[in-house]
């Protein structure tokens, strides 16, 4: 991997932009081995590509960059456990969490695999005592309240998973507990756990990898005193659980069984910890087998992401396409647009996902970059946006990615209405690409405006693993493209430390 700008494919994609500048979307639409090239399928997920600004020859030229950059023994390092986490001397690995493989997977000399096994028997044990009513409080009464305090990582995973599959049968059953999320210093979430929720049936789940984190501690001390307040100075030691890579941490908090102390693992950053017991809180709501789903749809994205070449490789055709625009044709950030209200939270777990891996201005080789890296991120779901944000999607001078999730079948919604919604997606990726013009200047729309779309079979624990994968996969493609490190966070730590001091 070096600076891209020195590849000469760097100069050939700058000229080659150049030449389609005057080309319209709609005129590339046309041309039927374009419209194949750029519409790949991976069982339940497809990506319609046919709405960006690229041919047959900007893929092969995108390919060539790719290849410049060393793109698949990057990709076998990453699957290997090889420490391409550069800055810390790390491995990258939040794919075993959810791999089936049997074969040793070794970092500094230890075979991980049993660790990820163990972990998630103990996981599905405690989930299962926990929905059977089996676990049991301070007072013996059955624990039926569940509080995830957590921020960053720790929260918007596990939420999105929450809000995203709250309607599976699961989390419809008897079984289920009832769930709260507390994730901010602001105490507005904690003051309402503390009016609806039962001190004797309550249990909070303390997600922090290095259990140092100012708002989950804060917050976490606070529950403290009500749990003791309310059943005595000991009451808390039967009313936490803790996932965090700092177990003593964890002890010196008052969590004294080891049962209640599940781990995390440096190889694993928080922004891709949803598949480890980060997300028990989803576990515990929707059953075993919808987190276990889950993991086998990541783990079949993850397959596909390893084996499939450029061509017809999903994430890393996203990937290299989004670059082409960000880089080559000055577009400064993408709208996520769901169209789906159950994805409400996937923008601000992508920006997380995205902004905080790539915004980066640093190489791996700690020099300093002269070309753009990550994307701004934003966005909400359609409809809503539409009557928002949309208007400077279309009208404004500067151009963006649009960015659609479309989920094509849905037997709970209404069928008219979901109809609906469909075509109102359809229609926005089509307003984009056509534009109109008028002779009143401010009814005209240029069109030409870059557009995306992923479309879902159906919104399940499987489909939704194999998208977040899809993410988690183009964020990493990007990352070797640019030459700089997805998996450091240096950023966020001056805030913190001048918050402590």
């Amino acid at each position: 991997m070096t600076n891209p700008q020195t590849l000469p494919v760097w100069a050939s994609l700058q000229a080659h932009q150049k030449e389609l500048e005057t080309q319209s979307l709609k005129t590339l639409r046309e041309d039927q081995a374009r419209q194949e090239k750029l519409t790949l399928t991976l069982e339940n997920i497809t990506g319609d590509f046919t709405r960006m600004p690229a041919t047959i020859q900007t893929l092969d030229l995108l390919f060539a960059l790719a290849h410049g950059q060393n793109f698949e023994a990057m990709r076998k390092s990453m699957f290997e456990g090889e420490k391409i986490n550069l800055s810390e001397s790390r491995p990258v690995l939040h794919t075993a969490l959810r791999s089936t493989q049997v074969q040793p997977l070794f970092v500094d000399g230890q075979d991980i695999m049993p660790l990820i096994r163990q972990t998630r028997m103990r996981m599905e044990s405690f989930v299962r005592a926990v929905r059977t009513r089996q676990q049991r409080g301070f007072t013996g009464k059955p624990i039926d309240t569940i509080v995830n305090i957590g921020i960053g990582g720790s929260d918007l995973g596990p939420h999105l998973l929450c809000q995203a599959l709250k309607d599976l049968e699961g989390v419809q059953s008897a079984q289920a507990p009832a769930l709260f999320f507390v994730n901010n210093l602001d105490s507005a979430a904690l003051r309402d756990v503390f009016k609806t929720c039962n001190p004797q049936t309550t249990l909070f789940l303390l997600v922090s990898k290095s259990f140092t984190t100012q708002e989950t501690l804060v917050n976490a001390r606070h529950a403290k005193n009500w749990l003791n307040k309310a059943m005595g100075e000991m009451a808390h030691t039967q009313h936490f659980l803790a996932v965090t890579a700092n177990a003593q941490g964890a002890r010196d908090f008052g969590i004294i069984n080891p049962d209640m102390i599940f781990p995390m693992w440096d190889w694993v950053g928080g922004r891709f910890s949803l598949w480890s017991a980060a997300s028990l809180s989803f576990a515990l709501l929707a059953g075993w087998n919808a987190f276990a789903t889950l993991l086998a749809g990541a783990a079949k994205m993850d397959e596909h992401f390893k084996t499939a070449s450029l061509p017809e490789n999903l994430p890393a055709m996203a990937a290299l396409l989004e670059l082409w625009v960000l880089n080559f044709w000055a577009v400064p950030a993408i709208a996520i647009l769901p169209y789906a209200q159950r994805l409400e939270l996937l923008p601000a777990y992508l920006q997380q996902l995205e902004m905080e891996s790539n915004g980066k201005s640093v190489s791996r080789q700690s020099e300093p970059l002269s070309y753009s890296t990550g994307p701004i991120i934003f966005g909400s779901c359609g409809t809503s946006c539409q009557h928002s944000f949309m208007q400077w999607i279309h009208q404004s001078p500067t151009a963006l990615l649009s960015s659609f999730i479309g989920i094509k079948h849905d037997p709970l919604a209404l069928e008219d209405t979901h109809q609906a919604l469909l075509k109102n997606l359809k229609a926005q990726a089509q307003a984009l690409e056509i534009g109109t013009s008028a002779d009143d200047p401010a009814r005209t729309n240029p069109g030409n405006r870059p557009s995306m779309i992923l479309w879902l079979d159906r919104l399940t624990p499987f489909t939704l693993g194999q998208l977040l994968a899809f993410y988690e996969h183009k964020v990493f493609t990007q990352s070797i493209l640019w030459n700089i490190n997805a998996f450091d966070q240096f950023g966020v730590e001056l805030g913190k430390t001048l918050a402590r001091e």
